[in-house]
């Protein structure tokens, strides 16, 4: 784990242009963003994939944290997105080569992408396109596991909000998944 004070201190100075700093940051940020990616992707390659995306975009992006929330709660979301980024893309190359499933697979649960949970994911395309509203919380806190608080800081809602978000996503995903979370 990272100790929150020299995380703040690698923050500021990458922030401040720091290149050693952020080298540093990018390095102990890593581990934790990789977990993130695993979670949606369990297979370690497309995890590797989506988490290298996700270490770019925060030092592309470093200079835009302002300071509101916690800095890794915007990790986190960079790092979800970056995961269902990796997801959508590596799908369509799937589609797009006509990749098949083998005999008597289910193709509910086996994925043409190497490993990735296709169920998790169409599921939660379902969700962004049907509520759009409810998927930042839903990631943030049962995917990335941030807690409620922590939720409300990074998207500006209420608590209750959030909770309420959080609890009509889930039931969405339940019924999506035939109770299988």
């Amino acid at each position: 784990m990272i100790d929150d004070g020299e995380l703040a201190r690698l923050v500021v100075s990458a922030q401040a242009g720091d290149r050693v700093a952020l080298d540093r940051l990018l390095v102990r940020l890593r581990p934790t963003v990789m977990r993130r990616c695993s979670r949606f992707l369990p297979h370690h390659a497309d995890a590797e994939e989506a988490a290298q995306d996700a270490l770019l975009s925060i030092s592309t992006h470093l200079h835009e944290y302002s300071g509101r929330g916690s800095f890794l709660g915007w990790v986190t979301v960079i790092a979800s997105n970056a995961a269902r980024s990796t997801y959508r893309s590596m799908r369509r190359r799937a589609e797009d080569s006509h990749a098949f499933l083998p005999e008597g697979a289910d193709p509910r649960t086996t994925s043409v992408i190497a490993g990735t949970r296709l169920d998790l994911m169409d599921s939660l395309a379902a969700l962004e396109e049907r509520h759009p509203g409810l998927v930042e919380s839903f990631v943030l806190r049962d995917l990335g596991d941030l807690t409620y608080v922590q939720v409300a800081e990074i998207t500006a809602a209420p608590l209750g909000t959030v909770k309420d978000r959080i609890h009509q996503a889930r039931r969405f995903m339940r019924d999506r998944l035939g109770g299988a979370c």
